[in-house]
């Protein structure tokens, strides 16, 4: 008998709620983004539009993360320090991760995203906008340095939005180039590339 070898087989992963909701988050996110980031008085409450259906999204997601299937689950999205080192020494070799779910690096790039998410929700609702006369539902609740201190921390997560989502695209080009890892192709259809160790004889 020799050692284990590596097999990747394509197997189901991604079930179809969380499919539709990263669908749903993606496109509800850019179209936020552009609203806010070249907003006029005529569609600036599409932006907040696009912000509730954002903070809805993320509700769900929490209560998905406790009652989804185990690749989606909150607990899967926190990886302990020795995989992640693990996973950083598999970077260089060009071949698919074969992790069923996440890869500890993805988790955490996840985990990022979300709790920046919830920052831009938070601070969208008690931001005002003196120029095109708009405010958050919230923006009442606090004083007015408070309107422009969240304001101005609302722009700020913006801009960290943006880099996050280009930081995603060049992700997905690297596992597409270099790791032969399609992430697009797995998420649309669920199934991802899973390594399974077996005896060879």
């Amino acid at each position: 008998m020799t050692g284990p070898v590596d097999n990747h087989a394509r197997e189901p992963v991604w079930d179809g709620i969380t499919r539709a909701w990263h669908g749903l988050l993606a496109v509800t996110v850019i179209v936020g983004w552009i609203l806010g980031e070249f907003r006029t008085f005529s569609i600036m409450q599409w932006h907040f539009y696009a912000g509730y259906c954002i903070a809805g999204l993320l509700g769900f997601r929490i209560f998905w993360g406790f009652q989804g299937p185990g690749p989606v689950r909150l607990t899967a999205l926190v990886p302990g320090p020795e995989a992640f080192i693990d996973y950083l020494k598999t970077l260089p070799d060009r071949k698919p991760s074969g992790i069923r779910g996440h890869s500890p690096l993805g988790a955490l790039a996840s985990l990022v995203f979300l709790a920046l998410l919830i920052f831009q929700v938070s601070t969208g609702l008690f931001s005002e906008d003196d120029d095109l006369f708009h405010e958050g539902p919230l923006a009442d609740w606090i004083s007015s340095d408070g309107n422009r201190r969240a304001s101005w921390l609302h722009r700020l997560g913006a801009k960290a939005v943006l880099a996050m989502f280009l930081l995603h695209i060049s992700a997905m080009l690297f596992y597409a180039v270099w790791k032969k890892e399609n992430l697009v192709i797995a998420m649309i259809s669920g199934t991802k590339l899973v390594r399974h160790k077996q005896d060879t004889g």
